[in-house]
């Protein structure tokens, strides 16, 4: 008998994510150096990691031979000092999709309905999917969520919507009065997940706490991965309803958080100086880079995060010249946008090489 008879049949059709490409693989695959090839693919942060963070976790290095704390005090005692919130209030997930996945683990079964937007984070789908539930994919016009249209997919059978704002990979955001007024008409029997991956790139995020302190089912998600540069270290958090936190924490597996990401990330919330530095040097790098793209006649999707959606006539051959001159970024078959490609917002030097292939290519 071999294994394929023994999974349960949906894992058999299970989708697999597909992360940009490493830069040590493309150079590998098309003989570049790899010192010469920027990855604007998969949303990293192009000014390193926080300065603090790094020298935390120099100091920790002689204790990595014990475990981690599994309850992340240290971490949620800072998050909350940050965040205004009550540390029982936290689940640390390796990254924030664990705890996305978390949400599928308690909320979700064969038969149950997950709402999300057409052109969303496509875990969203994929958590769906691995749990048996069926996914409601709602369209979204001007590439932004449609709140209205995903509050009538909603069903007896929905047990999670999912919104991002900002939205990967459109880079577009909801209001806070939407986002209020959609989660407080959301049922009874929905969880409202508001996906804060790229929160901290806006001057004013929007802000659900005051529904969590209501007691509404909410829980918004938020991750070291990109403004604070940790990346590498797979750290990310959820806050929600202590009643929420707790069943989360049932289905958590323990020490999901390394030690070395514990101690990184309390010491990058501290760092308010680089991440100010950060999300100045975006909004100003992001800025040239709009109007170099929109000079070349090409069709940006404005955005609040660190990345631009891009249509071109041809992606797919965009994305091999770029690849081909050591620029990679990210196509997007799979969100339904086999047009556009996803651009990082690079540094200037990285933006202008980037700008540079399109003029010559476009052109020729």
């Amino acid at each position: 008998m071999n294994l394929e008879k023994l999974v349960k049949p949906h894992v058999l059709t299970q989708p697999v994510y597909q992360p940009g490409k490493p830069i040590e693989t493309v150079a590998r695959e098309l003989g570049l150096d790899p010192a010469s090839i920027a990855k604007l693919a998969s949303n990293e942060s192009p000014f390193g990691s926080s300065p603090k963070a790094m020298e935390a976790v120099r100091k920790w290095l002689p204790e990595a031979w014990l475990y981690p704390d599994g309850s992340g005090y240290k971490l949620k005692q800072e998050l909350s000092r940050v965040r205004g919130v009550s540390p029982d209030q936290f689940i640390l997930g390796n990254g924030s999709n664990e705890v996305l996945e978390l949400l599928g683990h308690a909320f979700l079964g064969e038969g149950d309905e997950v709402v999300f937007g057409e052109h969303a984070f496509i875990v969203y789908r994929l958590i769906t999917l691995l749990f048996g539930a069926t996914p409601v994919s709602v369209p979204m016009p001007d590439y932004k969520h449609d709140l209205q249209a995903m509050a009538n997919a909603v069903t007896d059978r929905t047990r999670l919507v999912f919104v991002a704002s900002p939205n990967n990979p459109t880079g577009t955001s909801n209001t806070e009065d939407e986002l209020i007024e959609f989660a407080q008409n959301l049922p009874e029997h929905v969880v409202f997940c508001l996906d804060e991956a790229y929160a901290e790139y806006c001057q004013t995020p929007p802000d659900l706490r005051p529904l969590i302190e209501q007691g509404r089912k909410v829980i918004c998600t938020r991750t070291f991965s990109k403004i604070f540069g940790l990346a590498g270290f797979r750290i990310g958090y959820g806050y929600a309803s202590e009643e929420m936190i707790g069943l989360l924490n049932r289905v958590r597996q323990p020490f999901n958080c390394n030690a070395a990401a514990l101690v990184a990330a309390e010491a990058a919330l501290s760092d308010t100086e680089f991440v100010e530095d950060c999300r100045q040097q975006n909004h100003e790098n992001g800025r040239i880079l709009l109007k170099g793209l929109q000079d070349l006649g090409l069709e940006v999707i404005d955005s609040e995060a660190n990345f631009f959606l891009v249509r071109f006539k041809d992606a797919m051959d965009t994305f091999d010249v770029l690849q081909r001159n050591g620029i990679i970024v990210r196509p997007l078959q799979p969100y339904q946008l086999p047009n556009h490609l996803r651009i990082t917002i690079g540094t200037q030097h990285q933006n202008q090489k980037l700008l540079s292939i399109l003029e010559e290519s476009l052109h020729s």
